[in-house]
């Protein structure tokens, strides 16, 4: 890792982004190669049918993966771009973005995220991620 980042400075970036304090994340975990991200549902994050809205799974994806990149490259990442499949309809209490980098060089990290509800029926894998943290200078 090119610069120690404890959870509770991820903890700390995460809560100075604005959109973050928004939706409601929090980071539950994060040590070098991996990171979790969850939110939880509420009504104001769900679209018509009363799904998690798709928006929110991209955006928990897309700072899981940052997270887990950033682990491994630093502090200093963007998310280069990714991919998402959405595999069924999001139900369930607690949206966990459970993301791990794949393999990485200096200045890039491939990482991929498994979006998962968690509910009164145990866990379901509703999407999965894929994506490019690029280290900034």
């Amino acid at each position: 890792m090119s610069e120690e980042i404890t959870l509770d400075l991820a903890r700390l970036v995460l809560e100075a982004q604005p959109f973050s304090s928004l939706i409601g994340a929090r980071l539950v975990g994060f040590e070098e190669g991996s990171a979790v991200l969850e939110v939880d549902v509420r009504d104001e994050l769900l679209q018509q049918n009363g799904f998690l809205h798709g928006g929110v799974l991209s955006y928990s994806a897309d700072n899981a993966l940052t997270f887990a990149g950033g682990s491994v490259l630093g502090a200093s990442v963007l998310t280069g771009g990714f991919t998402i499949e959405y595999l069924r309809p999001a139900v369930g209490r607690t949206l966990s973005a459970r993301a791990h980098v794949v393999e990485s060089t200096r200045r890039r990290a491939l990482c991929r995220c498994d979006l998962v509800m968690v509910g009164d029926e145990g866990e379901r894998t509703v999407a999965a991620a894929q994506g490019t943290i690029t280290r900034i200078e």
